[in-house]
């Protein structure tokens, strides 16, 4: 593996159910519904998760941290971004920055997007300001639209240390 910048992308999509905290970032978010899945189902640290493993070579989540091991069950994803920055370590590098856009319909986002990237930035030991986190709405379209599921991108770059 080079020692250069490199540059990872991260994507996750949960459906939306009732029943289940909404978790993004890390921050409980006062919601009707909550994202479905084997974890805590935040979409957005899972693929802040899937960028970095991406940018170092490592693979996606899924091959990490299986939905098929119970030991995961429930977990809060700010765990799995402990050991994600953990191999990031490892393997010689600090983030550089992470930038990442929510698609959701509701409930509106942007009062807690701050939080979100405090509590990401706080898990990974890196300056607020290294972690970008932007909303946008689903129109009405799709899942995302008809608020049964809600999507997360995220892109980062990783530096020698």
């Amino acid at each position: 593996m080079g020692k250069g910048v490199r540059i990872g992308y991260g994507y996750d999509v949960h459906p939306l159910g009732p029943g289940h905290k909404l978790i993004l970032g890390g921050v409980d978010i006062p919601h009707s519904q909550g994202l479905l899945g084997h974890s805590d189902s935040d979409v957005l640290v899972h693929a802040v998760c899937d960028a970095l493993l991406g940018a170092m070579g490592e693979g996606d989540l899924g091959r990490h941290y299986p939905s098929s091991d119970q030991k995961y069950k429930g977990i809060s994803s700010l765990e799995l971004l402990k050991d994600v920055m953990a191999k990031l370590k490892k393997k010689g590098y600090r983030i550089g920055n992470i930038d990442c856009v929510i698609v959701a319909q509701a409930p509106r986002l942007g009062p807690h997007l701050a939080a979100m990237g405090h509590s990401m930035a706080k898990t990974m030991g890196v300056e607020a300001d290294v972690v970008n986190v932007k909303v946008k709405s689903g129109e009405g379209l799709d899942a995302v639209g008809k608020e049964q599921s809600m999507i997360a991108h995220a892109v980062c770059l990783i530096e020698p240390t």
